[in-house]
């Protein structure tokens, strides 16, 4: 069984900061890319950062410079910082790894929300 709890969501004003974590446990053997998505109100989950075991970043084009992904891999956690968020970064987050034998799990989502 394995289980990912994110936390670090929540209310913030328009150009604030927040830092995500993500935290996997359970019967991992290893963990691959470690990544999050989001998904706002009547749209479609989107990509928003992930991270390969070799610590290589890739963001969707709207976060960079703006959004860090990072990871510790000895606590089995991925970290999303967001920086100079926007109204339209509201989302619900949601972690996402892909773990050796075992394939893709999500987490059950952190809700962000920006606004004044």
């Amino acid at each position: 069984q394995v289980q990912l709890v994110e936390s670090g969501g929540g209310l913030v004003q328009p150009g604030g900061s927040l830092r995500l974590s993500c935290v996997a446990s359970g019967s991992i053997v290893s963990i691959y890319t470690m990544g999050w998505y989001r998904q706002a109100p009547g749209k479609q989950r989107e990509l928003v950062a992930t991270i390969t075991s070799a610590d290589n970043p890739n963001y969707a084009d709207s976060m960079k410079g703006r959004f860090t992904i990072s990871r510790d891999n000895a606590k089995n956690t991925v970290y999303l910082q967001m920086n100079s968020l926007k109204p339209e970064d509201t989302a619900v987050y949601y972690c996402n790894v892909d773990l050796e034998r075992l394939g893709y799990f999500w987490g059950q989502g952190t809700q962000v929300t920006v606004s004044s």
